[in-house]
């Protein structure tokens, strides 16, 4: 036993050491003689034929012959293999083996997300359906949309289709996704993933101009909501249907002879971007196509809901974002010019750009109408300014449904898409209040109880159906009928109608919403218009403090109009709705449950999207559901940080292209992607420039007391001029300016008449250089009759030019001159004192 012991570690020593190097202790090297002759063997085979085929005199093609029959032979019984190995797989894991065998990008959204559910069936079903829906589409082309071509403007008076063919290729619905949370117990919404590649042929032709064009193929991707509403104890069990996308889908359209038709009057303003952006907005909301299936159920209702609420977007800062700009081809790593991109469904806005800054500060304010939660979300995108090309430096995607849960969000965000970089926000859900009750305290909370301005923060929301007209003048002919538009306006917000050609009982079924800042004291003003000869039809003043003691703050009437007929009257059913913020009481260590989605396309792909999206039309002009962003003070506003003043104009859209162009109408959206957006307000509620200039006044008086006019004074001359049918402004001078510098100021005057803040109507005088009481003498006009300027505004403001590249630059001052008056024909000469915002002003003879 203890020999046992002992030889036992020796014995386990030497069995290790043999498997690791086996020991010879004779020296003479072993060699395992199997492998050798197997590998002698191998080697044989291989040089037996080159040397059978060199003592034979044969040509050295037939080995190369057997080496690609061996390599075919293993190709195969690879290939065979890998089969098996698929096939073994697809049993084991189905959607595991789909997902490595086909691109992410390929696969239909039923393969993404759980809940939604292939639909085969109803494929099936169209494609049977697909030759009468076929039909429909050639009858809605020249039934519908042909005549209202015709009747858009004369030069397309001869315009038809020659030949309308939607091809054979049906439209495929790749997913469908029920909700069943969350959603009113009388309603059912389905989301679509539809896709729809036709080889169609849609030949139009305009005979006057002989001009021929057309569409060869048409692709449309995107996500289809259908809304069944309201469910009803009787059969069809539904009583209307309706139709829209939630966010703007890929269109694709190949043209044909497109160049011949953009050089038709009429059309010369347009491009293939820009029609591709009206096309692809009318099908998105707050637009949607609703089909009543009961007679009884409430279209106008059903086609232009109320808002679910609205959502206000505090876009403050960013921080750590990435360096794209270098310099020396790389060699040196700069900073970025970085600006942001907001989108809730089809409404976009843009932040100024803060100069060579990886923290940037806007402290910018936006806010957007949200008309289905369910499935919408807040999309945001960094960029870095460039001459050519801009950078891409993250993006964030946040469910509106988890917003309105949580009312309020303030917190840091973390960007996708990047290594690194985080964006600061302060989300506001509003909750749409159909009493006055909580307008005090709004009021209160946004400080418009204090201030006269039109523009800020929102309090309400004015929502406007615009119905019918009946009994209208006939303009300048009698004999002709006019072609009727109508202009509502807000404050300095304004909104156009459509145009309804040759009639005096126009139909127009469109709703419009404005945001108001205080409702006790603005006024909704609407003016009927004959586009044709440029002459009002008669107008309407309704003040919104009347809505405030209206049952459900809601008024449905025909009202009678001024300065018209006996009996022109015009229909509108106007509703007002207090924007309240209902806070929550947490727990401290309350986390919120906003969720942060990645987003389901690449990045170049969203970024093509986005930037079309800012080049195009927000939605069709003729039903501005969602108003731009209220402009305040205009271009008074230079950065916060950097002082870098944006473009003074802010987003202006297309309108006399669409007057020309059919209801091809862009609306006040339509902007540059390089045009930021015009913030409400800062964080508290006032005009960057505003809080800077009162911020300077402070620091001026220093403990003394200023004077009456302690920003200074600015003599106007107005008058309106009948003859040449324009209002004729002069500025003569300025006294006792501010110094904006050790140097003084560069003043220069700038004028826009109000509500028209487009580049187009704005007025600048010279820059004079260095002084506090600079001399300008210099005369201006704009084109506007005398009962349409004395509901006018003139915003005139005082500014500070500063030289090239310089941060010297901002507001000196500001003057809003109210036209309302008698003596306007006759005009006159005063001194007016400026102040930091324009309001309460005092006129000095």
């Amino acid at each position: 036993m203890s020999g046992a012991r002992g030889e036992g570690p020796e014995a386990g020593a030497g069995g290790a050491g043999g498997r690791a190097a086996p020991e010879n202790p004779g020296g003479v090297l072993s060699v395992e003689l199997p492998g050798l002759l197997a590998q002698l063997v191998r080697s044989f085979a291989l040089l037996l034929p080159v040397y059978a085929l060199g003592y034979l005199g044969l040509s050295f093609s037939w080995v190369l012959l057997a080496l690609a029959l061996l390599a075919w032979c293993r190709r195969s019984r690879g290939l065979k293999a890998l089969r098996l190995c698929r096939a073994l797989a697809l049993l084991e894991d189905e959607e595991r083996a789909v997902r490595l065998g086909v691109r992410a990008c390929d696969l239909p959204a039923w393969v993404h997300f759980p809940d939604t559910e292939r639909a085969e069936w109803l494929n099936k079903t169209v494609k049977h359906m697909w030759p009468f829906i076929c039909q429909f589409i050639e009858k809605l082309f020249r039934e519908t949309i042909e005549p209202a071509v015709r009747g858009a403007n004369t030069h397309l008076s001869t315009f038809s289709f020659t030949k309308v063919d939607v091809g054979q290729q049906p439209l495929r619905i790749n997913g469908v996704k029920v909700y069943t949370e969350n959603v009113d117990k009388r309603q059912i919404i389905l989301d679509l993933q539809i896709s729809f590649v036709g080889n169609c042929e849609i030949d139009l032709e305009i005979k006057r101009y002989f001009c021929r064009a057309g569409v060869k193929s048409i692709q449309i991707h995107g996500t289809m909501r259908v809304i069944l509403e309201p469910l009803i104890g009787d059969m069809p069990l539904v009583g209307a249907l309706s139709i829209f996308f939630l966010r703007k889908p890929l269109l694709e359209i190949n043209w044909t002879g497109l160049t011949n038709l953009l050089d038709v009057p009429g059309l010369n303003g347009l491009s293939d971007t820009i029609i591709l952006d009206i096309i692809s907005n009318y099908l998105v909301l707050p637009n949607r196509i609703t089909v009543p299936l009961v007679s009884e159920v409430q279209i106008a209702q059903l086609r232009f809901p109320v808002p679910k609420g609205v959502l206000r977007i505090h876009f403050i800062e960013a921080q750590d974002l990435q360096g794209k700009d270098t310099y020396l081809k790389g060699l040196v790593k700069g900073k970025s010019d970085p600006y942001g991109i907001i989108r809730v469904g089809n409404q976009i806005f843009q932040s100024r750009v803060i100069k060579e800054n990886l923290s940037p500060k806007w402290n910018e304010v936006y806010e957007a109408l949200v008309y289905e939660h369910p499935g919408q979300e807040l999309e945001i995108e960094l960029f870095d300014e460039d001459p050519d090309k801009d950078d891409f430096l993250g993006s964030l995607m946040i469910d509106l449904l988890e917003v309105e849960k949580e009312r309020l969000l303030d917190e840091w965000f973390t960007l996708d898409e990047v290594p690194k970089g985080k964006l600061h926000l302060r989300l506001e859900w509003l909750t749409l209040m159909p009493n006055a009750s909580n307008l005090d305290k709004v009021l209160t909370d946004i400080k418009a109880d204090k201030d006269q301005a039109n523009d800020g923060l929102s309090s309400a929301l004015l929502i406007l159906y615009l119905d019918s007209a009946r009994n209208l003048p006939s303009g300048k002919k009698i004999s002709s009928n006019p072609n009727p538009v109508v202009q509502m306006s807000v404050g300095h917000k304004a909104q156009e109608s459509k145009i309804r050609y040759k009639t005096n009982e126009p139909v127009w079924e469109e709703n419009f919403t404005f945001f108001i800042h205080n409702p006790k004291r603005q006024d909704l003003e609407v003016e009927v218009r004959d586009e044709q000869h440029q002459c009002s039809l008669g107008n309407l003043k309704v003040p919104l403090s009347q809505l405030l003691t209206s049952e459900d703050m809601t008024v449905s009437q025909r009202f009678q109009l001024s300065n018209s007929g006996p009996n022109s009257t015009i229909k509108m059913k106007i509703a007002l709705r207090v924007l309240h913020l209902e806070k929550q009481e947490r727990p401290p260590d309350h986390q919120h449950s906003a969720q942060v989605k990645r987003p389901s396309v690449s990045k170049e792909g969203r970024k093509t999207s986005i930037k079309s999206h800012m080049s195009g039309s927000p939605g069709p002009g003729g039903s501005n559901t969602a108003p731009s962003t209220p402009v305040i003070g205009g271009s008074d506003k230079p950065g916060m940080e950097e002082k870098a003043q944006p473009p003074e104009a802010g987003p202006q859209g297309l309108h006399d292209l669409g007057r020309s162009s059919s209801s091809l109408l862009a609306s006040p959206g339509h902007i540059s992607v390089k045009e930021p957006t015009p913030s409400i307000a800062s964080d508290i509620s006032l005009p960057i420039a505003t809080q800077e200039l009162r911020q300077r006044l402070r620091q001026l008086e220093n403990g003394t007391t200023l004077g009456q006019s302690p920003l200074g004074q600015i003599q106007l001359t107005i008058r309106h001029s009948s003859q040449r049918n324009k209002l004729i402004v002069v500025v003569h001078a300025c006294r006792n300016l501010i110094a904006f510098s050790e140097d003084g100021s560069d003043p220069y005057v700038r004028m826009y008449l109000l509500p028209d803040k487009r580049r187009s109507g704005r007025r600048k005088t010279h820059v004079s250089k260095k002084t506090l009481n600079p001399v300008f003498d210099q005369s201006f006009d704009f084109s506007v009759s005398l009962p349409e300027v004395q509901r006018r505004t003139l915003d005139v403001a005082v500014k500070n030019s500063g030289g090239f590249l310089s941060k010297d630059k901002g507001l000196l001052g500001k003057v809003l001159v109210a036209l309302a008056s008698e003596e306007l024909a006759k005009g006159w000469t005063q001194w007016y004192d400026l102040t930091e915002d324009g309001t309460r002003p005092q006129a000095m003879t």
